[in-house]
């Protein structure tokens, strides 16, 4: 049986296969609570024409054909996206061929208690088949949870039963066919593939419409930007009332994709699509990750969690927060490749005026990726270790910008420089990961890659983090372009898989991780994924997540409620440079960023953060320059940033994106409860502003609160829980904090 390892090393096909004990979900069973029940809520009803699972929060049903449906628990017409597809539920592609559909014998379907990590109750349903047309015999299991009632797991063991090698070329399942219960209002989506650096990853769905959506391995963009890749392997529908998502479940970032595109009369096709890439031998079993289909009330939030919180428990823990995660941070990209240490210090009479004690040092500093050291021109000597003294005086603490895993080969170049040959490829050639024709793989920035599953390579960047921390005193790392991890074929490796470099790539921003805390605890490891969802390899190995080069406020807002949802409602996450709230020109060499919408990050519960330069250097920084005007207003958001410290309080998922006028958000702190409405626009252009009725949602019931704009500092006097209402107009964003009384 061939399968996909682990980060202990067991065995990975380029086939992706999981073992068959992997895909029962096995693991430690966790301890019964004192007085837990010891019965699954779960029941099971087979029959031969479907079988049906209930849960109190869901309804899963699995008919012959390897259709599988869910619904909510509460029925009825708004109670599921599910219509009955035409198209086969499952199918495999064997030699270039597609063989849809399989025949399931629910009659004898095997019904057990679940095991495994995801909780101590739970049913596991085994069921055998065919698949039309070829030798394969089938065994389906679907597992579902009492910790996770909405959610059903599906996967296959497919076994070679004929007498001739089997080219297995991919499997198709858990394929559905989607629709809004009203049809005057189209489903919203979020699609988590990483493709291309700006494009939305929440919309609603478009009449004509189709995306591949790969994740884990790269996806090719040009020569200038070079790979990006990696995404959270989750794709999900929503309308006002209710929503599904299909994802997978394993803890590795597997190389698969969940295809969607449109159908006629508005549907929508949602699948998840497995490469196998083998020849089963005969007797041989192919079996597919757990893939994941969910339902629930609400908006992408809560696919979202619900999949953070699976992982969790499969081992990928959460980074727990320290103080620092929640400090406004400047970042020196103001000034931009060529910064020298006298604009980085120069700042600090500003920095200290305004309550910002982060600073960073962004892309431009070194001599090439890979060896990072200093550059000789801009910083000589031991320049940058005296620039790091000189903050630490003023009481400034210092991140480093850096691209783990890139190391220069001599080939191509970026942001209008040549790379060379690096002294690490110079020394440690076999360092590279090769492609398939034995040249080095690329990753972002089109530069070399170095192989994170080779021991040497991750004992290297423990010594550069190291370096970075204890030797120069850095307090941390701005971790930036951070994608995928190229496919590995260099023989001198001996991989067990060429995937075994993209499994790995998580290794190493662990260790930078793990190494940088160990040194100085109060340290802050942001990564970056620019204009893209993050990646599983390394989602749980940072301090600070980044709202990424968003284009514009909408994409701050969105992207600070999907790390929320990713790491946990007290997670901070940054909200990127403020001056990228608005943005003209974008994606061109003369892109201008021209934002200052402070709202849109602090309502949410980011962290603020901005890219100011100061003194007046003239007109090559003009856009960013930090005037007397601006310096007014980032003084006074900065201030009501650090007064109210919303990045540490409780985000509350109450408002549905995409449904609710105006887009709303809602946290918890200390028993006040804030609210943050923002004016309806298009990506890119001003809000026209709002006049209605809105809810201040999620208050307790019963209890007297009294409202004001802490903004501009209006009472709207008082109001009960558990829903008020108020009467309001604004024109950009409406910031409110509900206060007991």
């Amino acid at each position: 049986m061939m399968s996909v390892p682990r980060r202990n090393g067991v065995r990975n096909g380029a086939a992706l296969a999981i073992c068959a004990v992997l895909a029962a979900g096995c693991g430690k069973k966790d301890e019964l609570a004192p007085g837990k029940p010891v019965v699954s809520a779960i029941v099971v009803t087979p029959a031969p024409e479907a079988i049906t699972v209930r849960t109190p929060a869901a309804t899963f049903t699995l008919r012959p054909d390897g259709d599988l449906t869910a619904a909510l628990a509460k029925g009825g017409a708004g109670a599921s996206l599910e219509t009955r597809a035409a198209n086969p539920a499952q199918a495999v592609r064997i030699a270039g061929k597609e063989f849809p559909g399989v025949q399931l014998d629910l009659a004898h379907a095997v019904v057990k208690d679940a095991t495994g990590k995801l909780g101590n109750l739970g049913k596991q349903i085994e069921v055998s088949g065919t698949v039309a047309g070829t030798p394969i015999e089938e065994i389906a299991t679907l597992e579902i949870y009492d910790a996770f009632p909405n959610v059903a797991l599906l996967s296959l063991r497919l076994k070679n039963a004929g007498t001739a090698p089997l080219p297995l070329d991919a499997v198709i399942l858990q394929k559905h066919t989607f629709e809004s219960p009203d049809a005057s209002q189209p489903l919203w989506t979020f699609q988590g593939s990483s493709l291309k650096w700006g494009k939305d990853e929440i919309f609603p769905m478009p009449a004509k419409f189709e995306q591949e959506n790969p994740f884990g391995a790269p996806v090719k963009v040009d020569d200038d930007l070079g790979h990006m890749g990696g995404g959270v392997p989750v794709v999900a529908f929503w309308s006002r009332g209710v929503g599904e998502a299909v994802g997978h479940a394993e803890t590795l970032p597997l190389s698969l994709s969940i295809p969607v595109r449109t159908l006629e009369k508005g549907q929508v096709e949602v699948g998840v699509r497995v490469p196998a890439e083998t020849t089963l031998k005969p007797g041989e079993v192919f079996t597919t990750p757990r893939s994941m289909l969910t339902v629930y009330t609400g908006d992408y939030y809560e696919p979202l969690n619900t999949w953070s919180n699976m992982i969790e428990k499969e081992g990928l823990a959460k980074p727990a927060n320290n103080e620092e995660n929640y400090a406004v941070s400047w970042c020196g990209w103001g000034y931009e490749f060529a910064v020298t240490p006298q604009q980085m210090l120069g700042t600090i009479p500003k920095l200290k005026e305004l309550g910002i004690h982060w600073s960073t040092l962004d892309d431009g500093w070194f001599n090439n990726y890979g060896d990072w050291q200093p550059n000789p021109k801009n910083f000589p000597g031991d320049a940058v270790q005296k620039m790091v003294q000189d903050f630490h005086k003023q009481g400034i603490k210092v991140q480093l910008w850096w691209l783990p895993l890139a190391a220069e080969d001599g080939k191509y170049g970026y942001g209008g420089r040549k790379f060379i040959l690096s002294d690490v490829v110079k020394q440690h050639p076999d360092w590279l990961v090769l492609d398939k024709d034995g040249k080095p793989a690329r990753m972002a920035r089109n530069i070399a890659t170095l192989c994170p599953a080779v021991p040497e390579v991750k004992e290297y960047y423990k010594q550069l983090t190291t370096r970075f921390i204890k030797d120069w005193d850095f307090d941390g790392h701005k971790l930036d372009n951070i994608y995928s991890t190229p496919l590995c074929y260099n023989p001198k490796h001996h991989h067990k898989s060429p995937y075994d470099s993209v499994n790995a790539m998580g290794d190493v921003y662990k260790i930078i991780f793990e190494t940088t805390r160990a040194l100085k605890p109060d340290s802050v490891t942001q990564s970056c994924p620019c204009g893209t969802p993050p990646s599983l390899a390394w989602l749980r190995y940072m301090d600070q997540a980044v709202t990424a080069d968003p284009v514009g406020s909408i994409q701050v807002r969105r992207r600070v409620k999907m790390y929320k949802a990713l790491l946990g409602p007290r997670a901070a996450v940054y909200g990127d440079h403020v001056e990228l709230t608005r943005i003209t020109q974008t994606f061109t060499h003369d892109e201008q960023d021209l934002g200052e919408d402070f709202a849109s990050t602090l309502g949410t519960g980011g962290v603020l953060g901005t890219k100011f330069t100061w003194p007046d250097y003239g007109a090559k920084f003009k856009n960013v320059y930090l005037t007397p005007q601006k310096e007014a207003h980032w003084k006074e958001w900065i201030g009501l940033y650090n007064q109210k410290l919303l990045s540490k309080g409780e985000f509350l998922n109450l408002y549905v994106y995409g449904f609710d006028v105006p887009e709303a958000y809602a946290i918890q702190k200390d028993g006040h409860y804030y609210y943050a409405f923002y004016a309806p626009a298009e990506k890119g252009s001003k809000p026209s502003g709002w006049a209605g009725e809105v809810e201040l949602r999620g208050l307790p019931s019963g209890a007297t609160f009294r409202v004001q704009d802490y903004v501009h500092h209006k009472d709207y006097g008082t109001v009960s829980g558990p829903d008020a209402k108020l009467k309001v107009e604004f024109a950009d964003s409406l910031l409110l904090e509900a206060a007991p009384q």
